[in-house]
């Protein structure tokens, strides 16, 4: 049964937020009246606080874009990257609506037992632990009702505050942004997607004895309800105590799992934060959402390469090219110089052959913040530039995974773990492989061209 918007669920959501962006807006207008600039410290903080009241797709956009790089002006970004995903679980009637509405009336006999109160909650659904018939335990996600209305809604008030940012702060123009957002959140709504995501890592990581993506199952699933396996694990967080060792071999297992079905398939895990992931016993890792997955076209893994091997040799023009196989279009020289900035802070660990930690003296909500400021403060003098919709997932999950390895303090050869992946990158073979995992998995290659991958 899908949710469809309904007009009367948008407009009240509209509302909602429009309420609150609103007031934001006209407490920043009359400041910048008062001679405050739009980009004041101040502002973001009263924009924080605004979002911070509301629930649902637009506390999940303001979090991935506080991690995009320069989508937001940088005292904009940190002040997002403060709001907390948690949000209170719902309670039992809508366990009982939604669960007689996915599965039918008599939905508690499919299961052994149900746990009625939720064991994790989110910005769009919330997570209930149960077992089947046999007594083997599974973990049962729910989305919320009328979610797809509210990401709509939330969307449109995106673009308002685009706008706004865009009348003061030109450097960058966040269309491509915004296109990729809508797109990655409206797959998060069906979780029949989802499904399909939780086959195709199964797939891909089949041969890596250390981790594990749990299974579904189909006769408890539809697109509002997703039933797995439940996983047993600890949280990343619980070892930050650990021995370095321990704590190493989790990083590297991690790098791996991520990095892997990037440079074999081009497909990248999303949303990389500790939450989406545990420890088992023998520090294998459990990899747990799947809703956010990108699928790159294999030349833009050629692309990330090439830039790599052009700041290892200072090349500049191979640099150019490598920006244009991401994605970027008609970019000045000095453009391309500030973009470097960016780009030799992400490689620096990875042309670094030596062990070491993934940053030096940053914290792990800081981590690439400033780089990111200064090069946002020398795009506002140079003119406009469009974030390509390849970039934007793709840095926002280097940054991700990079603030998880400096909270486990890992220290790691990351030079010659990426250059084990890198250097049997073809081209040709990932394109074979990407199309039959994606295939397998009941997926398809349309979208796996550059442009949003909404169409899987």
């Amino acid at each position: 049964m899908a949710d469809h918007s309904s007009l009367t669920g948008t407009l009240a959501r509209f509302g909602k937020v429009g309420l609150q962006l609103g007031g934001f807006a006209a407490q920043a207008g009359a400041a910048r009246l008062g001679g405050r600039d739009f980009a004041d410290p101040k502002n973001a903080a009263e924009l924080r606080r605004a979002l911070g009241s509301l629930k649902g797709p637009v506390m999940k956009i303001a979090q991935i874009l506080s991690t995009i790089p320069d989508a937001l002006p940088p005292q904009f970004a940190a002040e997002l990257a403060q709001l907390q995903a948690n949000a209170p679980p719902m309670g039992p009637g809508f366990l009982r609506r939604r669960m007689g509405a996915e599965l039918g009336p008599d939905w508690r006999n499919r299961f052994g037992t149900f746990d009625d109160t939720a064991v994790a909650a989110a910005s769009l659904g919330q997570v209930h632990r149960a077992t089947l018939p046999g007594g083997a335990p599974v973990a049962v996600k729910l989305q919320y009702p009328d979610m797809s209305s509210a990401v709509e809604a939330d969307l449109k008030q995106l673009d308002m505050l685009f706008g706004a940012l865009r009348m003061v702060d030109k450097s960058i123009d966040p269309s491509e942004i915004r296109e990729e957002l809508a797109a990655r959140l409206r797959e998060e709504l069906d979780y029949a997607r989802e499904a399909r995501h939780l086959s195709l890592y199964r797939a891909m990581l089949a041969d890596n004895p250390h981790a594990h993506v749990p299974g579904v199952h189909p006769d408890l699933s539809t697109t509002r309800l997703l039933t797995m396996d439940w996983l047993d694990g600890a949280p990343l967080m619980s070892f930050k105590g650990a021995d370095q060792a321990t704590r190493d071999t989790i990083a590297e297992r991690l790098f791996n799992a991520w990095y892997a079905p990037f440079y074999r398939y081009g497909i990248i895990h999303g949303d990389p934060h500790m939450g989406n992931y545990s420890v088992r016993p023998d520090l294998g890792i459990n990899l747990l959402d799947f809703g956010c997955v990108r699928i790159f076209p294999p030349r833009f893994i050629g692309g990330v390469n090439r830039l790599y091997h052009a700041i290892e040799a200072n090349d500049r023009d191979a640099a150019v090219h490598a920006f244009e196989l991401w994605g970027f279009r008609d970019l000045s020289r000095e453009i391309i110089e500030t973009l470097l900035i960016w780009a030799e802070f992400l490689y620096g660990p990875l042309l670094d052959d030596r062990v070491r930690p993934i940053a030096d003296n940053i914290a792990p909500g800081e981590y690439g913040r400033a780089t990111a400021a200064k090069v946002h403060a020398r795009l506002r003098t140079l003119g406009t530039v469009t974030v390509p919709a390849e970039f934007v997932f793709m840095d926002r999950a280097a940054i991700g995974l990079g603030g998880v390895f400096i909270h486990m303090d890992a220290r790691l050869n990351w030079h010659r773990l990426f250059r084990g992946l890198m250097d049997d990158f073809d081209e040709a073979e990932v394109a074979t492989r990407q199309s039959r995992a994606l295939h397998d998995a009941g997926l398809s290659a349309e979208g796996a061209d550059g442009k949003s991958a909404a169409t899987l």
